[in-house]
């Protein structure tokens, strides 16, 4: 079951009416696309998914749905928005979302190697087809010095110089291929005292380390700041008086946040869209309840001038 985070919060800002244009930049299972939908009544809704296989499964849903008339479904990263958005004729564009949280399905089901938690091949990747660099061809070919940068600016892992030294340690007596291998290596790097201290932090030790893998693979900081350059200038303008278009997105760890934070400032500063969330809103204490990826993501808000 798809739930989708900060729902209530993104219909309240995008406020979406009959006829918009919108765009959900990572549509993933619809649980946004889907309400969207609903609000516009005959407008459309472009929706961009990178993994090819939740891809097929949501166009299969689509076409047994509603919505599928008003729905225009495209296998492609956020980074090809404004392509996308020219060749359906959808500029000036209403909202744009993006909801940059990784799917509960790709460490559920994908088989990726996305979790520590199953013993699987070290994949990583969102687009298996088009990307040629595998989480395993970084563990085992790139230097020492490059992974500690990896998985200490990606991950923000205190111990990642030790963690590399022990990865490159391990793979000179066999490649590491799966992910438990790289869950023992990622121990053997680590101080006993840190490790047994994981589970009052509720964190496991090789968190970190398996996100900054994954950022690494997929690109996927340096992919946040092109999608909302080229989303910006898709916006609809304010014009006498009416409301411009409004970009929403969900972050879910610091380092995407961050991002997110400085590009709407700059835009700010240069006069091209106003930030309706000072602060970023969070779930309610319910919604951190029934839907445990709810508790970390941050939403921030900026309207076209």
């Amino acid at each position: 079951m798809h739930f989708p985070v900060l729902l209530n919060e993104v219909i309240h800002y995008l406020d979406p009416k009959p006829g918009a244009k919108i765009i959900d930049a990572t549509i993933s299972g619809g649980g946004h696309a889907m309400a969207l939908l609903e609000k516009i009544s005959n407008g459309k809704l472009l929706g961009l998914e990178w993994d090819p296989q939740i891809y097929a499964d949501l166009k299969y849903k689509l076409e047994h749905s509603n919505y599928q008339e008003r729905v225009i479904l495209k296998n492609t990263s956020y980074t090809h928005i404004a392509e996308q958005a020219e060749k359906y004729d959808l500029i000036p564009v209403d909202g744009i979302l993006f909801d940059l949280g990784i799917s509960s399905w790709h460490f559920e089901a994908s088989g990726r190697g996305f979790s520590f938690q199953r013993d699987e091949p070290l994949d990583m990747r969102f687009d298996p087809l088009g990307n040629p660099i595998t989480a395993a061809e970084i563990i085992n070919k790139y230097s020492e010095q490059d992974l500690q940068a990896i998985i200490h600016d990606f991950g923000e892992e205190r111990f990642a110089k030790s963690i590399a030294r022990a990865i490159v340690k391990a793979r000179k007596e066999k490649p590491i291929i799966s992910t438990f291998q790289l869950v023992k290596t990622i121990r053997n790097g680590m101080p006993v005292w840190y490790q047994k201290g994981s589970a009052i932090r509720k964190i496991h030790f090789a968190t970190r380390t398996f996100q900054a893998l994954r950022i690494a693979v997929n690109r996927e900081l340096s992919n946040i700041t092109a999608g909302l350059k080229q989303a910006i200038n898709l916006l609809k303008r304010a014009v006498n008086g009416t409301s411009g278009g409004k970009v929403l997105v969900i972050t879910f760890h610091s380092l995407e946040d961050r991002i997110v934070k400085h590009f709407f400032k700059e835009k700010a500063a240069e006069k091209v869209v106003k930030i309706l969330t000072k602060k970023p809103i969070m779930a309610g204490e319910t919604e951190r309840r029934e839907n445990y990826r709810s508790r970390s993501a941050k939403l921030r808000v900026a309207e076209r001038i």
